[in-house]
């Protein structure tokens, strides 16, 4: 067991990529999470011109390469701009938020149509207004629908800050890259007891957020039970 463990200081220099992995992970999803709502919704605006320019965004980025929208966000961006000492993680996190969010406003766009047509034709007859409708009638119930595909993409994100590297920034995947050369004096074995662990490391992580989805979908569903109930208590009994 002891030939696919690595020295103590090389599990600190990885844990060290690992805490610099997931926040590039958690400033993508938070900036992926917005663009997906925004756009998302736009796309079924009744203005053309607002589900027009939503279109151009999403279809923007999903077809562009991560690495080229990595290159273009970290280097030539602050270079256009002047951006002196311009964050590596944070630009790249902007980059791949952009790219989470061309898929995402798929998902959000496909789960609110699938949300039944009555349900926003009650809502109009109680005199809602179209944020309130979007807000706490559709988007609740579009929410089931959304969970599952948008943790299978986060997933995909997690994986998608290894390009990170690629561009000088520093995460996990940079960290493997500075411990081969460690690893070398060993030969191909030490190499490769290196990279199992780190793929073992991105496994952990994934499962901790299909675990986190997970738990977030059965509270969802938790919760509608409850509402449900709530409404069958409330219709009184009739006599026959």
């Amino acid at each position: 067991m002891g030939d696919w463990l690595l020295a103590p200081a090389h599990y600190e220099r990885l844990l060290e990529g690992t805490i610099a992995t997931v926040q590039i992970l958690g400033l993508s999803f938070a900036f992926g999470v917005v663009l997906s709502l925004l756009f998302g919704v736009a796309r079924l605006s009744k203005r053309r011109w607002v589900r027009a320019a939503a279109l151009v965004y999403v279809e923007f980025a999903r077809g562009i390469s991560s690495v080229i929208l990595l290159f273009i966000m970290v280097i030539a961006v602050p270079i256009l701009f002047g951006l002196r000492g311009a964050s590596v993680m944070l630009w790249g996190s902007i980059a791949l938020g952009l790219n989470m969010g061309g898929y995402g406003a798929e998902i959000v766009r496909g789960a609110i149509q699938s949300v039944p047509r009555g349900q926003t034709e009650a809502s109009i007859a109680l005199n809602l207004s179209p944020t309130q409708r979007l807000r706490h009638v559709v988007l609740p119930q579009a929410m089931r629908i959304i969970l599952p595909p948008m943790g299978n993409l986060t997933i995909e994100i997690l994986k998608g800050t290894a390009l990170v590297s690629v561009v000088a920034g520093f995460d996990l995947m940079r960290a493997t890259q500075n411990l081969v050369s460690t690893q070398l004096s060993v030969g191909v074995a030490g190499v490769t007891v290196l990279f199992v662990n780190v793929l073992l490391i991105y496994f952990a992580l994934a499962q901790i957020i299909n675990g986190l989805f997970r738990l977030a979908e059965r509270r969802l569903g938790q919760r509608f039970e409850e509402r449900r109930g709530r409404r069958a208590d409330a219709i009184p009994e009739v006599a026959l």
